[in-house]
């Protein structure tokens, strides 16, 4: 998520993963694919848990909906935008022409690139209720709000700050 702004917005819900929950049951990869595209094919899911069986961990990718996200100032087309008020960031798939710099300039890779339809894509929130979160038992993954996920970074990884 990055070093927050005096414009951010605290306040705003994120997703926030927390490896020492995940179980590496996929429940949250499975709902985000079936939502948007009616299929169980995880490789088109807008997340994905990353395993490490020899370590037992599991990592999650997705997007952060950074704060000053650099994939909006890659995008040639302006395609990827985001709400000031929601604070998500999404692609249109109109203006998207498929160059890839969004997936290239994200430090996570979080966009990816859809070959059927010759566009990058990545978590648009759906629409302020994650599929993701609703099915995490152990709640690796859930909805938090901005500051507590900063707080939560700086914790863990002993990034960021306010």
């Amino acid at each position: 998520m990055g070093e927050p702004s005096k414009h951010a917005a605290s306040d705003q819900e994120v997703l926030l993963y927390d490896s020492s929950r995940c179980t590496g049951c996929l429940s949250c990869e499975i709902a985000c694919v079936y939502h948007h595209f009616k299929t169980l094919d995880t490789r088109r899911s807008h997340l994905h848990i990353l395993a490490q069986p020899d370590k037992g961990t599991f990592e999650a990718v997705c997007c952060e909906h950074c704060d000053e996200p650099v994939c909006v100032a890659s995008c040639p087309t302006e395609a990827i935008a985001k709400d000031a008020q929601t604070g998500w960031v999404t692609i249109n798939p109109l203006r998207c022409i498929g160059c890839r710099n969004c997936i290239i300039a994200c430090p996570i890779s979080a966009p990816w690139f859809d070959p059927e339809h010759y566009v990058s894509t990545k978590c648009d929130f759906c629409e302020g209720e994650p599929e993701c979160t609703k099915v995490c038992s152990p709640q690796a993954i859930r909805v938090a709000r901005r500051g507590e996920a900063w707080a939560f970074r700086r914790k863990v990884y002993g990034e960021g700050s306010e």
